[in-house]
């Protein structure tokens, strides 16, 4: 394993690879990235800069969001790093605060950061646990949206993309916080969706299936994960980052109130293999990979 310049472990993960041909996709936004210190946030917040947005970056780490910043900045792009507790309400209203009288608008949203808890089965999970995991994603995205909203109706309108997961269109044993969580997201969003539609604010969900971040860093989890893809790997940070760009663009002017899985086709259905000597623990292997892909994530 290896310190990346944000002082954090990254093992094996490959360097982003953002598309040239976002450039120019986002000119002249403002946008606010939640979640922004790694993994999918730092991804789309580099991809953001790249197509042409002035980008807030929030967590609650500001080391490590300064060192997103310097890579954004270090490409041509503009970064303003503002360390945020997203299960505090005067916290989360003080970044947007803070956007308005730094760039005067607020154009769009990725409301990215979340957390999860230990694998175990919803009578054995603590109850703290789980307060604290539906507080970071039902409550987090609640009061992000509740002083966004406000913020795009001041200049006509805006973007707004929630980050779900596969985890929150089905069930998954072990997780019994983490869906209740994600399932809240995707209510809210569709909820949210409706009461604005007419006031020109879209707001839609992101729900990722196994994807190449910290929790995958390593060569043997990320195989095991790929068994439960139909496309046989684990999707980039940047493939997440690209459909939330996209879904923030004007390219996507009559799109509202969706969920997009970003998952390789794994919520589709199963994928039958013919057994052999190589693939005999498959099913085994694809139990693990479920836990791998998801894990317990940690809050940003």
């Amino acid at each position: 394993m290896r310190a990346n310049q944000n002082g954090r472990e990254s093992g094996v993960l490959p360097p982003l690879a953002i598309p040239e041909t976002i450039r120019g996709l986002l000119e002249g936004k403002v946008s606010i990235i939640t979640g922004a210190s790694h993994g999918i946030g730092e991804a789309t917040a580099v991809a953001f800069a790249k197509a042409g947005e002035k980008v807030v970056l929030a967590a609650r780490s500001e080391r490590a969001l300064e060192g997103v910043a310097r890579t954004i900045e270090n490409g041509g792009g503009s970064a303003l790093v503002a360390p945020t507790d997203v299960t505090d309400p005067a916290s989360v209203k003080r970044l947007v605060d803070l956007t308005l009288e730094r760039f005067g608008r607020l154009d769009a949203a990725f409301n990215n950061a979340g957390g999860g808890h230990a694998l175990a089965p919803l009578a054995e999970i603590p109850v703290e646990d789980y307060d604290r995991t539906i507080s970071v994603n039902a409550r987090g995205t609640f009061l992000w949206m509740k002083y966004e909203i406000p913020a795009m109706l001041r200049t006509g309108g805006g973007a707004i993309v929630n980050m779900s997961s596969t985890a929150g269109l089905q069930g998954v044993n072990g997780l019994a916080g983490y869906v209740a969580g994600k399932h809240a997201v995707i209510g809210l969003s569709r909820a949210a969706a409706m009461d604005y539609a007419v006031e020109n604010i879209r707001i839609n969900v992101v729900a990722p299936g196994p994807i190449l971040t910290e929790h995958l860093a390593d060569p043997r989890i990320r195989e095991r994960a790929a068994l439960a893809v139909p496309m046989g790997r684990a999707g980039g940070r940047e493939e997440v980052a690209t459909v939330v760009a996209w879904l923030c663009s004007d390219l996507s002017s009559f799109v509202t109130g969706v969920v997009i899985p970003v998952d390789g086709g794994r919520l589709s259905g199963g994928r039958f293999e013919r057994p052999s000597a190589t693939s005999a623990a498959a099913p085994a292997l694809a139990k693990t990979a479920e836990e791998a892909g998801r894990g317990a994530p940690k809050e940003a």
